[in-house]
């Protein structure tokens, strides 16, 4: 069974679009994208810096575009039926959804417009950020967590733990990490998935109620727990809580094994959720779809799955 996996936020690199807009049937695809987003993603694919691609307003949608040019041609001819299931990483639910059919791509669009300008917003309401902890006891992290006044954000798997919350106290947490553990600050906006992101679920919440949702055709995996998702009704209600929950990404790995994982795809731009699943789930062969070069490869898979 061939999972596709999802990326979500700081999988952005400058340039990245680029080889995917040298065809004119993804550059044409991905302007209709940024229409619905009311964003130039085009540009930003291919020209703005790294500054500009790390604004939560400007990754956000333009990492769900890059998602659905990606699946839209793994799974042309045919190949979605070799498709065993999907799920996403943070604003790769959103990418999830559109593959799976829980939204089309112009709603998935403007949802994910809205969430990125929601949570840069609520980002800059106080100073906050994020850090990669990894090599940590998770249960004496968790305590050390509780009193720096932090919140675990993504359970990534593989020894990974993210953590968010006030800049002082992960500066805190860095100088006095826990034994055996490194802290590792990343180049985030905001204490994403945590009780700070609460007015961008209120936002949200508003918003879902303009959007059409139908239930997913492919197995579907949700961040809250891991768990398979059949309404697409309560997905998208799961995508608005999101915001301000962590992340349960060594969950949803778990539920590839019980499902009988022999492969994952991951949609551009990737590399991080292969990265995860080399150290989680040993043995089981990944592709990266970085650009329209990587398709073959993924393509191989599938057909293999068959």
């Amino acid at each position: 069974m061939i999972v596709v996996v999802c990326p979500g936020q700081g999988s952005q690199t400058p340039g990245f679009l680029a080889p995917w807009l040298a065809e004119p049937s993804f550059a044409d695809r991905l302007s209709a994208l940024s229409e619905a987003a009311g964003a130039d993603l085009t540009r930003h694919g291919t020209e703005s810096d790294a500054d500009t691609i790390r604004d939560t307003a400007i990754a956000q949608p333009l990492i769900v575009a890059a998602g659905i040019l990606a699946f839209d041609a793994l799974a042309a001819e045919g190949r979605r039926a070799a498709i065993g299931g999907v799920a996403g990483h943070s604003v790769g639910e959103i990418t999830a959804a559109a593959a799976t059919g829980v939204l089309d791509a112009a709603d998935a669009m403007r949802f994910v417009a809205e969430r990125g300008r929601a949570m840069a917003d609520a980002a800059a309401l106080e100073p906050t950020g994020m850090s990669a902890v990894i090599g940590a006891d998770e249960t004496e992290l968790l305590a050390r967590l509780e009193t720096l006044g932090l919140e675990p954000a993504n359970f990534n798997g593989g020894g990974q733990i993210v953590v968010a919350g006030a800049v002082d106290a992960l500066e805190q947490l860095k100088a006095e990490p826990p034994a055996g553990a490194r802290v590792i600050p990343l180049q985030v906006a905001g204490a994403f998935h945590t009780r700070y992101m609460q007015p961008a679920r209120e936002r949200l919440a508003e918003v879902a109620l303009s959007v059409s949702a139908s239930d997913p055709d492919l197995t579907l995996w949700t961040n809250r727990d891991g768990s398979p998702v059949a309404s697409g009704a309560s997905f998208v209600e799961l995508l608005v809580g999101q915001v301000a929950s962590p992340v349960r990404w060594d969950r949803c790995m778990a539920s590839f094994v019980e499902a009988g994982v022999t492969g994952i795809i991951e949609l551009a731009p990737a590399g991080a959720l292969v990265g995860l699943a080399k150290r989680a789930l040993k043995g089981v062969p990944t592709v990266a779809v970085k650009t329209p070069d990587d398709l073959p490869a993924a393509i191989e898979l599938l057909a293999q799955a068959a």
